[in-house]
């Protein structure tokens, strides 16, 4: 078994260097193998002549932030992997017809190496996008190489700026936001401390809940059998999907479910954004006597005025962010107290450091936190917020990583594994897709 991160990934890769040349053949493991991507045609069976040794060193990185040695990044390496879902999963986007059911998640991994250490990031795209991420990230990546890994900062905005032409949000983002969570995993392991750690932590555990069992595809018996499960497992809330067409069918889900929990579990609800104005006011007084954590999405994601002239209007707490991309987009929510707790996605939002950013504000003004999806990068976030948060627990990428994350007593442990703690499995290695590198990405780790 791998103990290292991104190694199976990397048996069958070819490095770009500075200026798009060969600079790592590497040794395949399976020699018929060839990923074909848009961007750069990956192969095993690449002519000789096109091939330079691995231990060749890139030029002398130019001045601006760039620095010599295993300080400097060395070499950084994406790779897009599909992970399919065991059914199709459908919210109240598909029963509006705005969406077709979810099959697979794309997932940008990245991989960026100082010297002889590594570190690793994902971003990740549902239903579209993933493509467009890969892309944007292998035209950009290049910048970082040279820099100074310790500055995240400063490469984070190299990155943004390399790529501005297109915006600083959506896809563009989402596309550096891997790497800048791989400089920050790079980070935390050099320093031998958990990321949360690093970050300085308020708490050990976070109190997490379950979303994955309670799509509107999935009936009721089926969605209080997974919530039993949820709660046996150590996980203290669970949230279900509304939005259904008929507000008939959603109050009496929503009605049995917290029949069948009692008063005491903590129970959200999710409307992903199908309401009108309207209705969310009309269904969500109906819903302030359940006693809900928060009603999530009840609004578009964009209507900061509709999202505060109804949480002044209900006791139900209001919830939303997640599909958010910017922290320009975010502070419009805080600005207009929009939202009682704040969603946002750190590979959304282009990574770790802009999410800092965002949890800085998010504080000053009062507002809670509870990141959305992502529970391998978020529980550590969350546990370094230092207001009392939610971290969403998703079984979705079970299959990606070797470790799962420990969930007791309601709460979701902080792993003590250096860095996010991530080792991906060979079963993501056969989800590889495509992938590309740039400069001396070295040995990894075993």
């Amino acid at each position: 078994m791998h103990t290292w991160t991104m190694s199976i990934f990397l048996d069958s890769v070819q490095t770009v260097g500075y200026g798009g040349q060969a600079v790592n053949p590497g040794n395949s493991l399976e020699d018929e193998l060839s990923y074909d991507s848009r961007i750069h045609t990956i192969s095993a069976r690449e002519p000789e002549e096109m091939r330079m040794s691995q231990q060749e060193a890139p030029p002398e990185p130019a001045a601006g932030g760039r620095v010599a040695g295993d300080a400097a990044v060395s070499g950084i390496r994406l790779t897009s992997v599909t992970l399919p879902l065991p059914v199709p999963v459908s919210d109240a986007k598909v029963l509006t017809g705005r969406q077709r059911p979810m099959t697979e998640v794309v997932f940008l991994f990245a991989e960026v190496a100082a010297g002889d250490q590594h570190g690793i990031g994902f971003s990740y795209s549902k239903r579209a996008g993933g493509r467009a991420q890969y892309a944007h990230a292998a035209e950009v990546a290049q910048t970082a190489l040279g820099q100074d890994a310790s500055d995240i900062g400063r490469i984070h905005t190299s990155l943004l700026w390399a790529g501005a032409s297109v915006g600083r949000s959506g896809a563009a983002t989402q596309a550096i936001a891997a790497i800048d969570i791989a400089l920050w995993d790079l980070k935390a392991r050099r320093a031998g401390l958990p990321l949360a750690k690093l970050l300085g932590a308020y708490r050990d555990s976070v109190r997490t809940y379950d979303t994955s069992g309670g799509f509107l595809h999935a009936d009721l018996a089926a969605i209080t059998a997974r919530a039993d499960e949820s709660l046996a497992a150590g996980i203290g809330g669970i949230k279900i999907k509304v939005g259904h067409p008929d507000s008939r069918v959603d109050l009496d889900r929503v009605a049995a479910v917290r029949d069948h929990l009692g008063e005491h579990v903590p129970l959200m609800v999710d409307a992903n954004q199908q309401w009108d104005r309207a209705t969310a006011a009309r269904i969500g007084r109906v819903l302030d006597r359940y006693g809900l954590e928060w009603i999530e999405e009840p609004l578009d994601a964009y209507d900061a005025t509709g999202h505060a002239r109804l949480a002044q209007r209900l006791d139900t707490p209001i919830a939303t962010g997640e599909m958010l991309t910017s922290v320009a987009e975010h502070y419009e929510l805080i600005r207009h107290q929009a939202a009682d707790i704040i969603q946002p996605d750190a590979p959304r939002v282009g990574g770790i450091t802009p999410f800092l950013q965002l949890a800085t504000l998010a504080d000053h003004s009062g507002v809670d936190l509870a990141p959305h999806f992502a529970m391998e990068i978020h529980i550590h976030l969350a546990a370094a917020y230092p207001r009392e948060t939610w971290v969403e627990h998703f079984d979705w990428l079970n299959p990606l990583f070797q470790h799962r994350m420990e969930t007791r007593d309601g709460r979701m442990v902080v792993p003590t594994r250096p860095g996010l703690g991530l080792a991906p499995t060979d079963q993501a290695r056969r989800w590889v897709t495509d992938t590309i590198g740039f400069g001396s990405i070295g040995t990894p780790l075993r």
